[in-house]
Order: C-alpha cells, then structure tokens, then sequence
C-alpha cells in the first residue's frame, strides 16, 4: 500500500525492542578489554582546588589511570558560553578553571578495569581544597558586595543578552509605551510576588557512555544525546583535535527532557578513550545524575498589572530574577523564552519587563521541557486569573477579550507568522470540555456543587490557562536540518533508507520520520528503513529540543525525497540525495526595547484542571486534566497522545510533589526517596487530550511542533483550581499538602 501515512496512528518502530528489553542504550555495549570510569564530583558548592593527591587511589589493585585538569588540552565547555571546566583543578591555561563553582563539578576520572576498583579509587583521591564563599540565592548575588562567581569573561556578538556584569548572566528585556503614564486610569491595579520552582528531569536512564576507537581510528562515543553533533564539536574543543577524530552514535534514550542536551560524561569519556586506546564505559548512579547535571531555572517574579473595567489590559510591569546556577548552560536562550512569553498572547499596550539571569553556587539551571515558557506562563496566566477575578469576568471571557488577532503585534513588536486562531481554538475547547457555555453576555465557568456522597471535608474547583511557545531555534539563528535518502532497487523502490542525525528522546521522532518519508517518496511504509543516528553517517539535524525535531527534519526529508526521485526518474540506481532545510529567518531582539523577530513558528495550548482537595489532610487529588494542542497536522495521532499524556503528568509532578531543596548550595532531594514523582496514584483520573489542527504554513505538511506545549500551562490551571478551591492564592508551588494546609490557615 502506498500514500497516506501522514496522520496515521502507525506503530513505533522501536516499540517491540523495547518492550523486550532488546533495545541497546549505552550503558549496554560492551567490547572486549574494555574499562571502568567513575567520576570524582567536587561535593562542595564554592572552592578552589588547590591540589589533587592521587597517590593512593593508583594504588588500588585494577586502577589504570587517574585524569586531573592537567590532563584537559583545552579545559572548558559550554553549549552557549565555554565558562565551565572539564575537570576542575590547578594546571589550566585559562583563568578560574581551578574553581569548584557547584556540589557537582568534575575533579578527577578514575579508570580501572572492573566498576568497583574505580570506586574505591574515586574515594581515595586527596584533594586539598580553598573554601569560597557561597552564593545561593540569585537575589543576594546582585547585591553590592556580594562574591563574584566568575571572572569577568568577554560577550559574544552573537550573544548580546550575556552581559557578565558581576554575577548577571543575561539581560532581557521590553519597553512598549509608558506604564507609568497608565497606571491612574486603571479601574484595577493587581501586584503579585511569584516564586517558581526548579524541577529534577528524573528520565529512567541516568546519563551513561560507552567509548571506543574505531577501525578509522576515531574516537568513538556511544551516548544518550539531544544533539550528536554538538558533543562531538564539544568533545573535539576540549581535546584540541579535529571533529572529524570524534564520533558520536546515538543508541536508545531513557528520556531526556532538555536534560541531556548539555555535556556530562561525554568529554572526559573521550579523553580517557583517546589517551588510554581502549574502550571505557560510564554510567551515573541516579544520585551521580542528580548532582551532576542541570534543573529547571528556579525563578522569582513581581508583576504589576492594570486593566479597565471592561477587562482590557492596560499594562503590565513584571520583573524576573533567576537562578542559572553555577555556569551559563542555556540560560540567555531559557531566559529569552520566558521574556517572550510572561506576557502571554495577549494585546497589552505599555509593557515594562526585566528579566535576569544571575549566577548562583547552586547546580545550573538549563533546559528542561518548556525552556522556560512554563515560568512565564504561570506569571502571566495567574495575573489573567486574578484580574478576573476582581473585576468579577469570567476568566475564559477575560482572554478572549484580549487575545491578540491576525497581524496585531506582539510585545516584540511583530505579529504571529501564522494565524492566531489557535489560541482561540484551544482555549473554548478545553473550556467546553470542563463545561463552560457561551451566553449572551459572554462565556460562563460552570457552577462547582459538592457531589452526592462527598463529604464536607472534600472541596472542589476547576481552574484554566493558556499558553504558547516558539517551535525551533531563535533570535537571529540560521536554524536548520540535514536529511539523506538513499534509494535502491531495479525496476522500482525496494528499499529507501533514511539518513537522519534526529535524537529520538522517546517521543517516536524515527516513526515519525519513517512515515513522512514514505509518504514523500510515495512507497509502501515496509520499504522504509531509518539508519542509525551516527555522525559518520548524517550530517547535522540540529538538537531534539525546542519542539522542532519534526517540523525541521520533516522538512528536510521532503527536499531529499523530491532530489532522490529526480535522480531515480533519470534511472540512477541508486539513487542518492541529501537536503538541508533552512527555515525562514529571524533575527535577534533588541537588548533595550526587546523588539525584533525573535521566531518563525509557534505552537498553541490550553490546560483546565478539575480537582478536589481535602481540606483535613490538604491532598490535592486531581480529577481530571484536559489539554487542548493545535498540532497543526498530526503526523501520527497516536504519538502526539502519549506526548499530551506524558507532558501534562510531568507537569502535574512539578506542580505538586516535585520539590527539589537546595540549602547553602547543598542539595537536600538527592535522592528519589527525597525528591517525590508522581506515581499511579497521583496521576489523573483522567487526561483528555484534544488535537486541533490549523496547518502551520511552513510545516512539513502543515505540522507545527507540539512536544514541549503540554507541559507549559499545567500549573497555572492547577493555581486556579486550587483558588477556587480552598479561597486562597498560594502564588508559590508546588501545591504539597503542607503548604495547602499552611495555606488554609492564612499562613
């Protein structure tokens, strides 16, 4: 059968493997005389390494080698900025690489030929240490006098939101019109102060590698990654040789969130493997991941917002401090997303924002599901809520009053690029779903009334927020995506193989791909095959992050397909083509007014949350979660389920059992049996999942993405809910039962 498989509920491709458990994730390859590694962390928040005593640690039956900062050619790192050592030590060319900056800083590798030989060595390292002072809230650190945690290092131009003055990271910002001037004709005036949590991604495989030389000589990673090429450009950096030396292939990931976008194991692997010529394993323990890699920004805000008596917003002036933790990561990027969504899709005419990124001694923050859109939502979504409240509208009705419409600008300055009409879509359904109804005078939220048997402990409310957020790569990035096609066969296809560099981070991106290839190239699905995600085969599919793996490589795989064919229908067998698919432009925004045209697509989602909270013991139990998604096209209906279902769960357990606690830089929840997930019981009862379609005009076949879009409005609704519910506005989360019960009793 041929044709029709965009929109099809097709089968993972990799369903059966990993049902089976034959699945390869990285800490299952194994190669003869291969080694262990274990990692020494720094284990404190703020000092400097003076030295690194390995004397008995070599002693330890098995030990093969112990590697230090003198051993890092180059000895930085950085997905955006190269402000973090390798390993952390005396020895280095650049200044402050012997500065241990958070618990989770790398000190030394140990490499020994079992697991528990490393171990024991790891422990055995002596390592004399300067203690710093430590910095471990944002707000103390822009004070005058406060510790500088970095030196100060020079801006980039293609990076004018890193400013590096004194502990500020980055620097966003919107002017529109005068908020001052506005203020006194406001019929309601409401100021909030906001703290929003970090979260832990908790993926079920712990960051691991496997590295070897290959029979080219190069060495060769085996690693769960968001973006191969990256860690091989990053790896290649660090030891000073060519990529083309590095290679990196992607087997099965155990989740990954935003959380394996940034380097961990990956450059000390390969420099163990490049100096010793054998093959290395590592896997982190989950208190190794924990420590070791990047949360979610912990933010703190103050809004002040104004609107008339008819519910039109006036102004807004909001200021945000976050935490970006020891080291840069992707905290201007995260941070651009929060700027550009605080203020939410809505018509807003004077608009003061400052939004700050500040070094802390506590673990970076960096990306995580959302990239920051989830803690502007909550911002702005719970002002809408409030507003609505005290001018007694409805709050469906409030935000449709001032969703901004085709071709009207947004805060910076420039219209959505496709229609807005996906905002109003998600939003009336997700509102008709939990029994709203459009009246004469307006949209009304349905009366909430005790049900039969409930007792007069149990309260019950439903609360609603929308959100959207940018599909791809911002501000002035030549976003892009590298797809091959190779077909082969006689007289027709017998076989067209795929070549994509796409990371496949459990969303199902390689069936994704399988179907638009096949319906690209009009075969039957059977006679597709994707190769292997391997940087020796592919080029650059960009990173599996910022909801663009399937609009990007989507893309590319049609201009490759439409190559592919001409070369067959020349009768070149095979025939081979590749693509790289550019999308439209954007451009940074401006560091003082934030105007310009900051992204090229968008995707569009509402959440309403029905709960029930009993108000003896503060249990939150949530009925019902609806989410409403305008997918553009859904390429495959089932997938884009499973990630509706699986977003709004993850948010859910932000917003109610995860609370990840740092103390003086320490961390207190290091542990899965002191950081809470959701389990079966906390889940919803229900979780609807509406898809909506308005193609996206660039989109491969009108898709727009969507992976990241459940996720985003979750904690917003569910802070409405638990207003309606328990008569109080707790303006922090999450929602536990303590902090339902302090807040009940006014506290």
């Amino acid at each position: 059968m041929k044709g029709n498989y965009v929109g099809q509920p097709e089968l993972r491709i990799d369903a059966r493997d990993k049902v089976t458990g034959d699945a390869p994730y990285p800490g299952d390859f194994t190669m003869k005389g291969q080694l262990f590694m274990k990692l020494r962390f720094a284990g404190r928040p703020h000092a400097r390494v003076v030295a690194v005593d390995a004397t008995a640690a070599l002693d330890v039956p098995g030990v093969v080698a112990i590697f230090t900062s003198r051993d890092v050619p180059v000895n930085e790192y950085g997905l955006q900025y190269p402000d973090q050592p390798v390993l952390c030590g005396p020895g280095s060319a650049k200044e402050g690489t012997d500065v241990a900056r958070f618990v989770g800083d790398q000190v030394a590798a140990v490499v020994a030929e079992t697991e528990e030989a490393a171990e024991i060595a790891r422990d055995l390292i002596e390592i004399a240490y300067e203690d710093l002072p430590v910095v471990s809230d944002p707000r103390e650190a822009l004070k005058p006098g406060a510790p500088r945690l970095h030196p100060p290092y020079p801006g980039l131009d293609i990076h004018p939101e890193l400013v590096f003055d004194g502990n500020i990271c980055s620097r966003h910002r919107i002017r529109r019109g005068d908020v001052e001037a506005v203020w006194n004709e406001a019929a309601v005036i409401l100021e909030s102060t906001y703290e929003i949590p970090g979260q832990e991604h908790i993926f079920l495989q712990p960051e691991a590698g496997f590295g070897y030389i290959d029979d080219e000589g190069r060495i060769t990673i085996v690693t769960s990654t968001q973006w191969a090429h990256e860690d091989q450009h990053e790896i290649a950096h660090a030891l000073d040789i060519p990529p083309e030396q590095v290679r990196v292939i992607l087997p099965a990931i155990g989740g990954a969130f935003g959380g394996k976008e940034d380097m961990s194991v990956q450059i000390v692997l390969a420099l163990a493997v490049w100096k010793l010529q054998r093959p290395v394993k590592i896997v982190w323990s989950r208190r190794e991941s924990i420590l070791g890699h990047h949360k979610r920004h912990r933010v703190f805000a103050r809004a002040r917002w104004a609107a008339d008596a008819e519910g039109r917003l006036l102004a807004a002036e909001t200021e945000v401090i976050a935490d970006a933790g020891a080291y840069t990561y992707t905290t201007n990027k995260v941070l651009g997303n929060l700027v550009l969504t605080v203020n939410g899709p809505y018509r807003i005419p004077n608009i003061k924002t400052d939004v700050l990124g500040v070094y802390t001694n506590n673990i970076p923050g960096g990306a995580f599901r959302g990239f920051g859109a989830p803690q502007g939502n909550f911002i702005v979504e719970s002002q809408m809520n409030k507003l609505a409240e005290a001018l007694e509208i409805d709050p469906l009705e409030i935000r449709l009053r001032n969703l901004i419409r085709d071709g009207e600008p947004l805060p910076w300055g420039k219209p959505l690029p496709d229609s807005a009409v996906g905002l109003r879509d998600t939003l009336i359904a997700v509102g008709e779903a939990l029994g709203w109804q459009e009246t004469g005078a307006g949209w009304r939220a349905p009366e909430i009334t005790p049900e039969p048997g409930d007792p007069p402990y149990l309260q019950r409310g439903k609360g609603i927020a929308l959100g959207f957020k940018n599909v791809g790569f911002s501000f002035g990035y030549q976003e892009n995506a590298w797809a091959g096609i190779e077909l082969r066969g006689d007289t027709e296809i017998e076989e067209a193989l795929v070549f994509a560099a796409s990371s496949d981070v459990g969303q199902g991106t390689r069936t994704a791909i399988r179907q638009m290839a096949a319906e690209a190239l009009d075969v039957p699905i059977e006679r597709v095959c994707v190769a292997p995600a391997d940087t020796t085969l592919t080029g650059s599919s960009g990173s599996c992050s910022a909801s663009r793996m399937t609009f990007m490589i989507g893309n590319a795989i049609r201009g490759a397909a439409a190559e592919a064919l001409v070369k067959w229908n020349n009768e070149e067998r095979p025939a081979k083509a590749d693509y790289t698919y550019l999308a439209p432009q954007t451009t940074q925004i401006d560091t003082e007014t934030g105007y310009g045209h900051p992204n090229f697509s968008y995707g569009y989602v509402a959440v309403g949350a029905d709960i029930a909270i009993d108000t003896e013991l503060g249990i939150v139990h949530t009925r019902r979660l609806v989410c409403a998604n305008d997918v553009g096209q859904a390429i495959n209906p089932r997938l884009l389920e499973g990630q509706i279902e699986g977003g709004v769960v993850q948010a859910l357990g932000w917003a109610t059992t995860e609370h990840f606690i740092e103390k003086d830089g320490i961390p207190l929840t290091d542990t899965m049996s002191t950081y809470l997930i959701p389990t079966i019981s906390d889940i919803p009862d229900e979780v609807k999942a509406i898809i909506i379609e308005n193609p996206e005009p660039n989109g491969p076949w009108g898709a727009r993405g969507m992976a990241e879009m459940p996720f985003i409005a979750v904690a917003a609704a569910l802070h409405h809910a638990v207003r309606n519910t328990v008569g109080h506005w707790t303006n922090r989360f999450p929602f536990t039962s303590e902090r339902i019960l302090r807040t009940l009793k006014g506290k």
